[in-house]
């Protein structure tokens, strides 16, 4: 998916983000009381309009009488049962900001606030649990003709009664209607209802169950657009969350092979008929469905699949195929506007070189769309040499990612700084603004929330913290961050030794850390493993703090490259995150190698697999960038031949993720009559480093099960005198 740049070659690509950020609309339960200030701009909704009940405990206590304006007179009651609701026609839709429920006695404990365009289909605004009675005033946020209370648990044995039901509001949300590209060459705009519109967008990443909790965050940040990679049966919550805090979507349907997370499948667009017509099947279906949504923005067909076709097929026939997918996009196109004449349709890749083949294949396409991060600046040069008479929008962009940077010292992707994916985000913005009448504007990458490689790689709010990045895209889209509290600014962070940290052993980590608002910063320390094991999680260090902003790190016990990351927080929700790879290697043995570059013969080696062939002799030329591995069978050996008997004291046994679980450690004078020196059966890869104090001219091992499906393999079998 996403998950990216105008890059004409495959790329190593972001991960931990879903493909469909879809699932089941749950109700946040926070309750919030508006103080004053807020509601000075608030017009009372709700008195003298239509009301109705599931009940009412006689004709004296008929729903009317709680929007009657009367505090102390008269009120609603219902019958003593749960759940009981009382509901408000307000006549017509409305943004909602506050209600105000005065109780009467008998009150509700607990309660869900719900809004409704059709009086059918409601969403919650706010459950609120453990209600002592009295007044309730409740902070709400979203959009609805109808709000309902729903009384799900009462205080006591009546029903529930309310003296008055008052709903607040600053009126009709924006105008709907038509969404159209307008203008003429090089003087576009995209206009919702005849109004402009520019995309002030982000890409969506938590569950649809977290919509109602998420959306007007990104509405206060100035977003008014959303973007997804597919749309079903199940994007109708997100729909409705997103048109409720006045955000549209740009819906996305999915094609092979597309790119990034959930990418794969190497269609025949020019032979497989029974895909094409399954998949623009599906698609006008949900096109039919949702044309009428107010959450919609416009259709955008695949992504990065025309990139991604070289992943499948080269030569004339990757051609064909690239000329056969932009063709099936353009059939797409046609279909969707045969059932839609009021949303524009757009497909996406992450290749300039895609336009051509759109622009001979695609005429019925009403934009095009671009993934583009650290080239970013470079669509509009591709743009104006092309000659394309279809304006644009980014659908993803931000700081450059992890296959565009140069390698650092240790032979891995140098992440920017948190400054400076902070910078890459306005840098984005800036250049997608500068191509006026052409951009039309951009959903940047990634409202997200996992904290992970990839997430903290690009997400604005890994685990919820949010990172100078988000208030960046804030002060883009709103305008200005002022009286925020923002992140810990980290800056010179660094890693001693980078290059050379002994497994298990601590390393020093610095930085220099600042809060501009001077609040308290605590820390963690998180390792990954992504590129020495493909983990991508993030795992907290064992580490300590050793003052002026410095920590002793335990480097972990398998070898490799790791990512260190320092994540400051403030206490105030918000968190700078910086990091620096570390190759850990094997820790030092005091002492001579006397098994270096000596015989070294084993019970079977594998020929070609991988990076093999890997015959015994690599177990003992010094490298930890080779390997011996033998066949997948138990049980097998690999013995050195010291060329004399030798005096040696430790053992260090250097695994590769093929390791044993079982072995015998055992030494020989004449390589025939062997006796045992060390016996295992707990064995968990990484780094064995025995206590071996004898004297032989033979040294085995003895491997008697495996600790995986495959053999065995030994990057390193070190004998210490």
């Amino acid at each position: 998916m996403s998950p990216l740049l105008s890059h004409p070659t495959p790329a190593r690509r972001r991960a931990g983000v879903p493909l469909l950020a879809l699932g089941a609309l749950i109700a946040s339960s926070l309750t919030l009381t508006a103080s004053p200030s807020a509601q000075a701009a608030e017009t009372l909704l709700s008195q003298g309009k239509p009301a109705t009940a599931s009940s009412q405990e006689g004709e004296a206590f008929g729903a009317s009488a709680a929007v009657d304006g009367n505090l102390s007179g008269t009120r609603w009651a219902s019958q003593w049962s749960d759940p009981q609701w009382i509901r408000i026609d307000l006549g017509s839709k409305q943004n909602l900001s506050r209600v105000v429920l005065t109780w009467e006695a008998a009150h509700a404990k607990n309660y869900e606030l719900q809004a409704s365009d059709n009086g059918t289909d409601w969403r919650a605004l706010k459950t609120v649990t453990g209600s002592d009675g009295g007044t309730d005033d409740v902070a709400v946020s979203g959009a609805g003709r109808y709000v309902r209370m729903l009384g799900t648990a009462r205080t006591g044995g009546y029903g529930y009664s309310l003296w008055e039901f008052q709903v607040y509001g600053d009126g009709p949300p924006a105008t709907g209607g038509a969404v159209a590209v307008t203008g003429s060459q090089g003087s576009w705009q995209l206009t919702v209802g005849g109004k402009p519109y520019q995309v002030k967008g982000l890409t969506w990443g938590p569950s649809v169950a977290d919509a109602a909790r998420y959306m007007p965050d990104l509405k206060s940040m100035g977003v008014n657009t959303i973007r997804t990679w597919g749309t079903d049966g199940s994007s109708k919550p997100l729909l409705d969350e997103a048109a409720a805090n006045g955000i549209r979507v740009v819906s996305g349907f999915w094609l092979q092979p597309g790119g990034g997370p959930g990418s794969g499948g190497c269609v025949n667009y020019v032979t497989d008929t029974a895909y094409k017509n399954n998949s623009i099947t599906e698609f006008a279906k949900w096109v039919e469905a949702y044309k009428s949504h107010p959450g919609v923005l416009m259709w955008n067909v695949g992504n990065e699949s025309v990139l991604g076709l070289q992943n499948c097929y080269s030569g004339t026939e990757l051609e064909n195929q690239r000329n056969a997918y932009t063709s099936f996009v353009n059939d797409v196109a046609k279909k969707i506007h045969s059932i839609d004449a009021d949303h524009p349709v757009t497909s996406t890749d992450a290749w300039t070189g895609a336009w051509p083949y759109y622009k001979r294949n695609a005429p019925d396409l009403d934009l095009y769309s671009m993934n583009s991060y650290g080239d970013i600046c470079g669509v509009r040069g591709a743009w104006e040499q092309g000659g394309y008479d279809k304006p644009y929008i980014i659908t993803e962009g931000g700081p450059a990612g992890e296959w565009e940077v140069p390698d650092d010292a240790n032979g891995v992707p140098d992440e920017p700084t948190d400054v400076q994916k902070a910078d890459g985000y306005t840098k984005a913005w800036d250049c997608v603004t500068g191509h006026q009448g052409v951009a039309l504007g951009a959903t940047l990458f990634h409202y997200g929330l996992e904290h992970d490689f990839g997430g903290v790689w690009f997400n604005l709010l890994p685990d919820g913290l949010k990172r100078l990045s988000y208030y960046a895209v804030k002060k883009a889209y709103a305008g200005s961050t002022s009286g925020d509290n923002t992140p810990p600014v980290i800056t010179g962070m660094g890693v001693t030794p980078a290059s050379a940290a002994p497994a298990g052993k601590e390393f020093t980590v610095r930085a220099d850390v600042r809060d501009p608002d001077g609040d308290p910063v605590t820390y963690k320390i998180f390792l990954s493993g992504n590129y020495a094991s493909g983990d991508k999680r993030l795992v907290e260090a064992q580490w300590r703090s050793t003052g002026n902003g410095t920590f002793a790190v335990t480097a972990p016990e398998k070898l490799g490259v790791w990512k260190v990351y320092v994540q400051a927080q403030d206490g105030r929700g918000n968190a700078g995150i910086d990091t620096k790879s570390v190759k850990v290697v094997a820790p030092p043995v005091d002492g001579t190698n006397v098994a270096l570059k000596k015989p070294t013969t084993a019970s079977s080696s594998q020929a070609s697999y991988g990076d093999c062939p890997c015959p015994a002799a690599l177990a003992t030329d010094g490298k930890t960038e080779t390997r011996w591995a033998s066949d997948w069978s138990d049980p097998q050996w690999i013995q050195v031949d010291l060329g004399a008997p030798t005096a040696f004291r430790k053992i260090q046994l250097v695994w590769d993720p093929a390791y044993a679980k079982s072995y015998d450690v055992q030494v020989s004078g004449d390589g025939t009559n062997w006796r045992t020196i060390h016996t295992t059966t707990a064995g968990n890869g990484d780094i064995d480093t025995i206590d071996a104090p004898t004297t032989a001219r033979h040294v085995r091992l003895q491997l008697k099960a495996r600790g995986t499906d495959w053999g065995y393999s030994l990057h390193e079998f070190g004998v210490y005198s």
